[in-house]
């Protein structure tokens, strides 16, 4: 103010009257100005604008409340994220059913001591190139039956293995004395499930008389790819999807070999890169922070990625985390860093896909920009004024 005033004082006198008080309405602007910081800001309430209309009309806003990060808001999140957890994995949770013969499966089935009835299987010299291929044997037709000879027309969709054997034999009793039955399924082609997203084979696995867990569907796929998010994947059933967080189920102690898969499921493995929080702000190195392979990712673990806070522009207290920012109702958390034993809480304060991580800047920071965008303007001012006299 004193070197301002200084400033002033040392124009000429014969400096016009009216460029004199120009000169003191731009330096009273920048004063005035110095008040208020250019670019974000949090204060104990956040105000969003959800709706305007015309200038005359009161446009509605919806107020989100900022929540302090403290232990017992860590816990109550980390309590309802388990249990809603284990709600979803119940309703999927039971025990396979023995395989059932169904339209496209392959039955090979052989009557010993009748080599006659061998050449109904046709040629065994073919060899199967790809896994695709039918086994050699006797294909149940679109409406369930079987055809062999002596036997005909028989309807085996639905059953077990050992009843259709038993159906067969009772066929065959009628035109042989005891006869040595043996049926098994060559090829399983009527049931899969599809395996999508990040495995190294995607694609369609059938079912086979081995339970369809969920172990057993993504071994079958190859197991997860490197860039596989173990806890965000989604099963798809009869046009409802469920969640399903492995990493957590295995801390819980819930193996996931209770999950059994039926024919037509879909189970989608969600790539990390497409879980990640954004960090921005006062940090060394604003970035998509992505979650761990576990898909854990926590509050430190976003800045650590970020290369931790500027200690040259960020303010530490000025901490938060943007929840829903998409959704009708949005949250904003708040933690003071400015102590080291607050990273406690941030390494256990676990971020959500799409979080928004914001570190605001210091005072310092926000009064050297003021200064930065408008003394150029009086710069430029005071030397139109000198030119133009």
């Amino acid at each position: 103010m004193i070197l301002l005033k200084k400033v002033i004082c040392g124009l000429p006198r014969n400096f016009e009257t009216g460029y004199r008080w120009v000169l003191i309405a731009m330096i009273g602007t920048l004063l005035s100005a110095c008040t208020v910081a250019p670019g974000m800001r949090m204060t104990s309430e956040a105000t969003v604008l959800s709706k305007s209309e015309a200038p005359d009309s009161a446009a509605e806003t919806l107020k989100v409340p900022i929540t302090e990060i403290d232990l017992a808001l860590v816990k109550e999140m980390g309590d309802a994220a388990t249990q809603e957890s284990d709600e979803e994995t119940k309703r999927l949770i039971g025990k396979a059913p023995a395989y059932a013969i169904g339209v496209g499966d392959v039955l090979q089935i052989t009557v010993w001591d009748h080599p006659e009835l061998a050449s109904a299987l046709g040629t065994q010299t073919q060899t199967n190139s790809r896994p695709s291929d039918p086994g050699q044997g006797f294909v149940i037709d679109n409406s369930g039956n079987v055809q062999f000879p002596y036997v005909g027309n028989l309807h085996v969709e639905g059953m077990r293995v050992d009843q259709a054997q038993q159906a067969i034999y009772k066929e065959l009793s009628k035109v042989f004395v005891k006869p040595q039955v043996t049926v098994r399924v060559a090829s399983f082609r009527a049931q899969q499930v599809y395996v999508d997203g990040e495995v190294r084979t995607p694609g369609a696995v059938p079912i086979n008389d081995i339970p369809m867990t969920l172990y057993e569907a993504i071994n079958r796929a190859g197991g997860f790819s490197s860039s596989a998010d173990e806890s965000r994947m989604v099963l798809v059933r009869d046009g409802m999807s469920y969640p399903l967080n492995l990493s957590r189920m295995l801390e819980r102690g819930k193996s996931p070999s209770n999950i059994v898969l039926r024919g037509g499921d879909l189970l989608r493995v969600v790539s990390r890169d497409e879980n990640g929080a954004y960090v921005m702000g006062e940090v060394n190195r604003p970035v998509t922070a992505v979650p761990m392979k576990t898909g854990k990712l926590t509050l430190s673990d976003a800045l650590s990625q970020a290369g931790s806070l500027n200690t040259g522009s960020a303010d530490a207290a000025q901490l938060y985390v943007i929840r829903g920012s998409l959704n009708s109702a949005p949250s904003v958390f708040h933690l003071d860093a400015r102590s080291p034993v607050s990273m406690v809480l941030a390494n256990q304060f676990e971020l959500q896909p799409k979080d928004i991580v914001y570190v605001d800047g210091n005072g310092l920071v926000r009064f050297s920009r003021v200064l930065s965008l408008l003394l150029p303007a009086v710069s430029a001012g005071l030397t139109a004024a000198v030119v133009t006299k």
